[in-house]
């Protein structure tokens, strides 16, 4: 162990942990908007007791998110100094604005939806909730954006040993910021259409509420199959998007290792990197790689031979972590659609009841999968072909490292055990515990 490698372990850990959280704070505020909204044009009791029962649940976990997050980014001056100064003009810029032009939007108009039940109108009130849902997602989109560009670096100049910032409007609106915002949305409005089927089927097989939570079940139905769709269509197109911005990562996604035109996809394979070679393949679709990197048959795929050893990723966590997340967002698909086709006789359907409790971890896991295969597979680079992550650490004493890992480790430990003791309390309990007007 050395600093490098324990800097590492403690930004993933923060990382992994605050990413818990961020999803279901951008969905289900969008989704208790519709429910207040629906509310305010059908002027039915429920979806307003509904907006006050999903939305304690966003606030317990909103609060979790907002202390984790701002100890993550305080990592890039304790942990990464070196990385903070040589991009720190751009990277910087990006937070910025995440904070002033989203977060503290946020912030407040929480609060003002959370007192505001009988101080404000059913219109005005409504309008704080789609506040909040919107400064959620455009903080997103900061942030991504500034992932985005340590994935695929635009829009700025080498000056004084660094890069600094050249064109704000390049960055911004790359291909990569794009469609990785719409990805990672995507993960998060899933996971809350699961979190709100799941828990609505959990009590209408106790007979609990049955009206209520039916009309939960409905809208998140529509929801969940709506962005499980989407999700498949955003994974091709970022999938593709890796031919061209990092293409030592689509090789590692596929095991792919001799560049060629007309590639196969293999279905069924296992990676040995250590002789630059799959041990067993099986199943080939003449053309489909080709096919997915660039949309033509004839279209030449790199293999990772082509790359320096050094400057490969790990193949076998970024070539699992991406067939685990294909599989599981077949399986959100296969689910939502049938919550959907069967939410108008939701109540007789036992199996489907029963299942969809287990579903709610599972998107948990697949948004983490997903940053596997974005942050693994960007390594050895912290900033992509800019800055390898080795350089990029403080330096400081493994000492130091060591002692604010532990600590991170068991703060965390608690913050999550609180937060899912509350949720888990206050989901079990219904609507009848949500009262807070």
């Amino acid at each position: 162990m050395d600093v490098l490698i324990l800097s590492r372990l403690q930004f993933a850990m923060a990382a992994c942990f605050h990413f818990l959280f961020v999803p279901l704070t951008l969905g289900l505020a969008a989704m208790i908007a519709i429910m207040e909204t629906m509310y305010i044009v059908k002027r039915d009791e429920d979806y307003k007791r509904m907006a006050k029962f999903w939305g304690k649940l966003f606030l317990i976990n909103f609060a979790v998110g907002l202390v984790t997050g701002i100890t993550l980014e305080f990592q890039f001056g304790t942990n990464w100094s070196r990385y903070s100064a040589f991009v720190g003009d751009i990277f910087g810029s990006l937070l910025a604005i995440e904070a002033t032009a989203a977060f503290f939007l946020e912030s407040t108009f929480i609060a003002v939806w959370f007192f505001g039940w009988n101080k404000l109108s059913p219109k005005a009130h409504c309008a704080t909730i789609w506040i909040v849902a919107a400064a959620t997602n455009i903080s997103a989109f900061w942030i991504l954006s500034a992932n985005a560009w340590m994935q695929h670096p635009v829009g700025y100049v080498f000056r004084n040993g660094r890069a600094e910032l050249a064109n704000f409007m390049e960055i911004i609106t790359q291909k990569y910021a794009i469609i990785e915002f719409f990805h990672t949305l995507g993960g998060a409005y899933i996971l809350s259409g699961f979190f709100v089927l799941g828990i609505s089927a959990w009590h209408l097989t106790r007979k609990n509420e049955i009206g209520f939570f039916t009309k939960s079940f409905k809208i998140a139905a529509a929801w969940t199959l709506v962005f499980a769709l989407g999700e498949i269509c955003t994974g091709h197109l970022s999938a593709s998007n890796l031919k061209d911005a990092q293409p030592a990562k689509l090789a590692a996604i596929e095991s792919h290792w001799e560049t060629g035109r007309n590639v196969p996809m293999t279905l069924f394979v296992w990676p040995d990197a250590d002789n630059e070679k799959n041990t067993f393949e099986a199943l080939k679709v003449p053309g489909a790689l080709s096919i997915l990197a660039d949309g033509r048959p004839d279209t030449e795929v790199a293999g990772l031979r082509d790359f320096d050893p050094e400057k490969r990723p790990p193949v076998l966590p970024i070539f699992l972590s991406f067939r685990i997340m294909v599989g599981f967002g077949c399986l959100f698909v296969f689910m939502a659609a049938w919550a959907w086709l069967k939410r108008r006789q939701i109540a007789g359907q036992r199996l489907l009841l029963r299942l969809l409790p287990f579903m709610i971890p599972l998107p948990y896991l697949v948004n983490q999968f997903g940053w596997i295969v974005a942050e693994i597979g960007r390594q050895p680079w912290i900033v992509y072909g800019l800055m390898r992550t080795s350089e990029a650490v403080s330096p400081i004493k493994l000492s130091q490292v060591a002692t604010s890992l532990f600590g991170f480790f068991a703060v965390y430990a608690l913050l999550g055990a609180i937060d899912f003791y509350l949720l888990l309390k206050f989901a079990r309990k219904g609507p009848k515990g949500a009262n807070h007007a």
